[in-house]
């Protein structure tokens, strides 16, 4: 299972929420480069990159943080947040982007998601399916939508994703343990690489996560708040 830290931007800083409410904001490092940095002198290869202003702003916004982690490291990152058009996501790639995760743009726009997927494939196009209640949240998670998780995750394997970021918006930020029966039923009825977030609290979760079949779990604050060390993080892998 693939350990992948998380960094949340808003005004440039390194920041977590809880539940996607932007007033919860806390900020846990000025510098997010500085953090990437700190990640990889741990052994971390992998970085999931949000840029929250981008989501609230419907375009891309923190660019720069990302031509700047993906210049000063060797991370794999993942990039996601207000990709809304064929500029975002060239903007994206040029700056770095080994990945990007498309959520909002895969519900409100799925003609333009798809072609997104056709041109560069699923190696490098990820769906984000957020929600809350069972259904997908969309927008910074400022919105919910009708569309229900498993049929929202099974018709975009249908047409031909296959990896998948999948967050409780109620359990994220709360370290209160992530949605395992919800990932569990994923797992089960499609075969997709699914990437757990929301709710990691300590090591006994990601070792159930693994055990589940996930092939990667996404951590924030648990890591931010020293809840999990990067040793036991080692151990697991």
């Amino acid at each position: 299972m693939r350990i992948i830290p998380a960094i949340d931007i808003i005004n440039g800083q390194c920041v977590r929420l809880t539940n996607g409410d932007y007033s919860t904001k806390k900020v846990y490092h000025k510098n997010p480069v500085e953090m990437a940095k700190r990640f990889e002198g741990e052994g971390v290869k992998y970085l999931h990159l949000v840029d929250l202003d981008g989501a609230k702003a419907n375009h891309i916004v923190n660019y720069k943080v990302l031509e700047n982690i993906t210049s000063c490291t060797d991370l794999v990152v993942d990039f996601g947040g207000g990709l809304k058009s064929d500029d975002d996501l060239r903007i994206a790639f040029d700056c770095g982007a080994s990945q990007i995760t498309g959520g909002s743009i895969a519900v409100k726009n799925p003609e333009l998601f798809f072609r997104w997927l056709e041109k560069y494939g699923p190696e490098k196009i990820i769906l984000g399916a957020d929600f809350k209640n069972q259904k997908i949240a969309t927008n910074g998670w400022l919105h919910t939508s009708e569309a229900e998780v498993l049929h929202f995750i099974k018709q975009h394997y249908e047409n031909g994703i296959r990896k998948v970021i999948c967050t409780d918006v109620s359990k994220d930020g709360k370290l209160g343990g992530p949605s395992f029966e919800i990932y569990s039923e994923v797992i089960r009825q499609i075969p997709v690489d699914l990437i757990a977030s929301g709710g990691v609290s300590c090591i006994e979760d990601m070792q159930r996560l693994k055990i589940l079949g996930c092939e990667g779990a996404i951590i924030g604050k648990a890591l931010y708040e020293t809840k999990i060390s990067f040793t036991e993080l080692a151990e697991l892998c």
